[in-house]
């Protein structure tokens, strides 16, 4: 009785209404646990062959380098085009690398240089992927559900980021690397079965006539001008250049520090993930965006804490602890500023605005990433951790000062926007 009580409750989650969500929910789930299998299978095999700190943090940096650089072509196409068109288009170019990725890897032919290609061709296509995804929300749910429907996303991401790793240092340990790469493939098969099921009304999109790059300049000057988007993202573009890049070193503290395997990288990427995924449930059954902003301004100092009690812990269990509190904190600021953005901003400028925040979200991660390698090589893993903790917290008293300030411009907007 008490299981069907909680079967029902999550039912009841608003955005479960739509059919197009469940379709999208169903098949993105699946595919992004094989996303984030790819990526820890990628990182195991780039520190198995060169056991470089330094170029783990290359493989990480070129990874993700093409979701700053694609980030904002992606926002204007999304601004401009079929957003449901776009990302079907883009989920099959992806399982078209990730075929070529299991091939290689069951044929013995994976190395540093392949594995860094093929890692950036998934960047390309994650680049102009990101912010066509975030957009289409509004394009598959009602402006009432789409507070639920962004924290559902962001627990199906964070329930994949959960899986995923758990799952992939399992298979590493007891198959390869090749059977992650594997999975990857076969769950495109469904994300893109899901998406082409999807039943979308076509948006109006007005007739371009301007030069796109005066669009994207517009979309930047209403961004800069704007003091809460501004805050937000530049609060949000800190926090990931200096602290989400620390998954690119634990390949380090499993082994290093931790003396285990491919296993211990596996659970302790869950145990971010498993945080990620309280954040997510209590955002999914908010019912406002009210307090989001103190959200966004006190979750990068909570994690900053988190990375100095890792980086200073040799014990297992504590380390994982340290990192559920890093997901928490992490995937609340992530997936509030999602939230607080999609509603403030005016809709003509929306794919815009959220490839901006693609760029300072995913797209600093390879600064974050090249530069957390090229720390650790000098000052060891955990010091560099230990300094990404410090700026977090840091930047979490600067964003502190703005709030009355950024409290009455986001009601002022807030109103506007429902009138």
């Amino acid at each position: 009785m008490k299981l069907l009580s909680l079967f029902k409750l999550n039912l009841d989650l608003p955005a479960l209404r739509s059919r197009n969500y469940r379709l999208y929910f169903a098949g993105q789930a699946l595919s992004m646990t094989g996303n984030f299998m790819t990526q820890v299978a990628v990182l195991w095999l780039v520190y198995q062959l060169t056991d470089s700190a330094l170029l783990l943090g290359i493989a990480g940096f070129f990874g993700q380098l093409p979701v700053f650089a694609l980030a904002p072509i992606s926002g204007i196409l999304a601004d401009r085009y079929n957003r449901h068109r776009l990302l079907l288009l883009f989920q099959i170019a992806g399982i078209s690398v990730s075929v070529i990725l299991t091939v290689i890897t069951f044929l013995g032919l994976a190395n540093f240089w392949t594995l860094l290609t093929l890692s950036t061709l998934l960047g390309l296509l994650k680049g102009l992927d990101v912010p066509v995804r975030h957009a289409f929300v509004s394009d598959m749910v009602s402006r009432e559900l789409m507070a639920n429907a962004i924290a559902l996303n962001a627990a199906f991401l964070n329930g994949a980021r959960l899986i995923g790793p758990a799952l992939g240092g399992i298979l590493i340990a007891k198959f390869g690397a090749g059977y992650c790469f594997l999975y990857d493939s076969l769950s495109y098969i469904v994300a893109i079965w899901a998406i082409a099921a999807m039943q979308i009304t076509p948006r109006t999109v007005e007739i371009q006539t301007s030069d796109p790059w005066r669009k994207l300049q517009e979309g930047f000057q209403y961004a800069y001008h704007f003091l809460p988007v501004r805050s937000i993202l530049l609060l949000l573009a800190t926090a990931s250049l200096v602290g989400m890049s620390y998954t690119t070193l634990l390949p380090i503290f499993a082994v290093e520090v931790l003396h285990g395997g491919s296993e211990t990288l596996g659970f302790l990427t869950a145990a971010a993930a498993m945080g990620s995924v309280f954040a997510c449930v209590y955002l999914s059954f908010r019912q406002n965006i009210v307090g989001l902003e103190r959200l966004i301004a006190f979750c990068p100092a909570i994690m900053g804490v988190g990375f100095i009690c890792f980086s200073i812990s040799q014990v297992f269990w504590i380390s994982q602890l340290a990192l559920v509190l890093v997901g928490w904190s992490s995937t609340l600021q992530v997936a509030a500023s999602n939230t607080l953005l999609q509603f403030i901003v005016e809709d003509s400028k929306r794919g815009r605005v959220m490839s901006f925040y693609a760029m300072c979200f995913m797209g600093m991660a390879p600064f974050g990433n090249l530069l957390a390698g090229t720390l650790a090589n000098y000052l060891k893993a955990p010091n560099t951790l230990i300094l990404g903790g410090v700026i977090c917290i840091l930047g979490s008293l600067l964003f502190i000062q703005q709030l009355p300030q950024l409290v009455k411009l986001i009601n002022l907007r807030t109103k506007l926007v429902a009138n």
